[in-house]
């Protein structure tokens, strides 16, 4: 079985790329399952099984998504194995932008779309800069020049990527990228391997549970700004 990660910020379309090429794998007689992972709350899960597509979701809760996914990505792998998979898909929540679930050997998409801004592929950290493959989204919605603009400087953010336009809607573009997504090697375990990069620190007295405000209340991981 092969697992690819997918991340990008919210309303990205992630779900509606991922539904759009599981639809063109599965006319290749690809066997694809999806792992969501999100935060509080999420609908996706009606709108794989409505697709008849086999899916788990995980809720983070109040834990960062990216430490809930590396703490669970092994046991969904697992569970991708159990059910012979040919393809396992990890969902990511990708809240802050400086979110980093992708793995070291696995193949990793970020989903980002047009209508964010053309300064936002410089705002998003790990999970667009080291991705393999980035694809941009609501491409129908913005000028051709505006669509230009955004991928220069997607291309600046992550010069060694491969950048398509998928529409999540019409499906256009879903597969070619079905095409890349899906060569790679069978993959076992994940045990002993490694995040592309370390992920967001948090770990002080807010952490804990603590919610009053002052300097005695801050344990831990502070980081405080230079103000003039």
């Amino acid at each position: 079985m092969q697992l690819v990660t997918v991340a990008g910020p919210p309303s990205a379309g992630k779900t509606a790329v991922i539904l759009k090429v599981v639809e063109a794998l599965q006319q290749q007689k690809v066997k694809v399952g999806v792992v969501k992972f999100d935060s509080l709350s999420t609908k996706d899960l009606e709108l794989y099984q409505n697709r008849g597509i086999p899916a788990q979701v995980g809720l983070a809760g109040n834990l960062c998504p990216d430490h809930f996914f590396i703490s669970n990505i092994q046991d969904c792998l697992d569970w991708g194995r159990r059910n012979q998979f040919d393809l396992l898909i990890s969902e990511s929540a990708g809240l802050c932008n400086r979110c980093s679930p992708h793995i070291k050997g696995v193949p990793a998409v970020c989903i980002v779309d047009n209508l964010s801004g053309i300064y936002t592929p410089q705002k998003i950290g790990p999970m667009l800069k080291l991705a393999d493959i980035v694809v941009i989204t609501k491409g129908d919605i913005v000028s051709q020049a505006e669509r230009e603009v955004f991928a220069f400087r997607v291309r600046q953010a992550n010069p060694g990527g491969t950048i398509l336009h998928v529409n999540g809607i019409t499906g256009q573009g879903a597969l070619e990228a079905s095409r890349l997504l899906y060569p790679a090697g069978n993959l076992e375990s994940l045990s002993g391997w490694q995040l592309r990069f370390s992920m967001p620190a948090a770990t002080c007295s807010y952490c804990l549970g603590q919610t009053k405000i002052g300097d005695d209340f801050q344990m831990g991981n502070v980081k405080k700004m230079r103000l003039s």
